[in-house]
């Protein structure tokens, strides 16, 4: 069989359509957020600088940066598992939020636990907790026919308000105002990679796990099951695979990442568990999987990219008075991109003479 080449005889694609996709969405992005900077700044000149350079002016900076990235990293593997595996994990938010209580309810109790014990103990829980949130979604969804997209989302968004209910009461820390758990101990944090900055070890984990996603996804014999389980299902069928067995591993791999960012946020990011910690981070990921169009190695860059941009809002509120609005229309403006589908344009192939 003859490999594809392209629409038209004698002609080749300029790049990969996934990776040129990519590159749109992203310089689409960076357009828009040049013209939506221009026109609303204060002082366009210098909050484009803020924007665009301060997340990397200083090793505070580029440590609370690079910490996020690794969040990202994290979360968006889950989402682009999910998306692989046919399904769309749309409570990624919820099981960060209550997969970081279960790790800090761990961390702040059993005292005989050694500190590296107890840090393996409350990821196991993160994860537990997560996964489970996404096996149910995933189980609904083969035994009675229930979308796993209003399914996920139900279940988070009943059990969150559970979540904000320990965490302003009964597990409160009563001796600050912040609406918070108590501090976790220092011997049970994450090893901090560039104090006084928030970066920790959870960001060699993503990494880690990123490549760990590639390598089955691209490397094995079950990762090319799942992916075309997922991708084809009709031909899934007619090989032997059956697609709606992997529903329920797709949504708990998908739930367990998502407890486990919840776990390197508590444990690595914050020290302590807050309301509403995660800050739309759960959004956030589906928007990193998407525009990395469900690639494990694909996710770095564009988790780089999408967390620079964030981080440069940030700065740019802090430093130059951006409002709040314009910051949020940026990130809203990202998310929309991320659903954009490019094809790559066409080339005249070389002949050998």
């Amino acid at each position: 069989m003859k490999r594809y080449e392209g629409t038209q005889k004698g002609y080749r694609q300029l790049l990969p359509g996934p990776v040129f996709g990519t590159l749109i969405a992203l310089g689409g992005a960076i357009l828009v957020i040049l013209l939506i900077l221009g026109f609303n700044a204060p002082d366009p000149a210098k909050t484009m600088g803020v924007f665009f350079l301060g997340p990397w002016s200083s090793p505070w900076f580029l440590g609370n940066t690079l910490d996020h990235l690794g969040l990202l990293l994290t979360a968006s593997l889950g989402t682009a598992i999910a998306f692989r595996g046919g399904c769309f994990n749309l409570g990624g938010e919820g099981q960060i939020y209550l997969g970081g209580l279960a790790a800090s309810v761990v961390l702040l109790s059993g005292e005989g636990f050694p500190g590296w014990g107890a840090l393996g103990l409350a990821g196991l829980m993160a994860l537990a907790m997560g996964g489970a949130l996404g096996a149910l979604a995933g189980f609904l969804k083969k035994g009675f026919g229930a979308h796993e997209l209003i399914s996920s989302f139900l279940l988070t968004q009943a059990l969150t308000p559970v979540g904000d209910y320990l965490i302003a009461g009964p597990l409160r820390d009563s001796r600050g105002n912040l609406v918070a758990m108590a501090p976790i101990p220092e011997p049970r944090l994450l090893l901090r990679l560039l104090p006084p900055s928030s970066l920790s070890i959870s960001f060699i984990f993503a990494v880690f796990l990123v490549m760990a996603g590639h390598l089955f996804i691209h490397r094995t014999i079950w990762g090319y099951r799942f992916t075309i389980a997922g991708s084809a299902p009709g031909f899934a069928r007619y090989g032997g695979i059956e697609p709606e067995a992997c529903w329920v591993p797709a949504m708990s791999a998908a739930g367990a990442l998502g407890g486990l960012t919840g776990f390197f946020a508590v444990a690595g990011t914050y020290g302590r568990c807050h309301l509403g910690f995660p800050g739309g981070l759960g959004w956030s990921s589906i928007a990193v999987a998407l525009i990395a169009r469900n690639r494990p190695l694909a996710l770095i860059p564009t988790a780089l990219v999408y967390g620079a941009l964030k981080a440069g809002s940030d700065a740019a509120l802090l430093a130059t008075g951006l409002t709040f609005e314009t910051a949020a229309f940026i990130q809203a403006a990202v998310l929309l991109l991320a659903t954009v589908h490019v094809t790559a344009p066409l080339v005249k192939r070389r002949t050998s003479v």
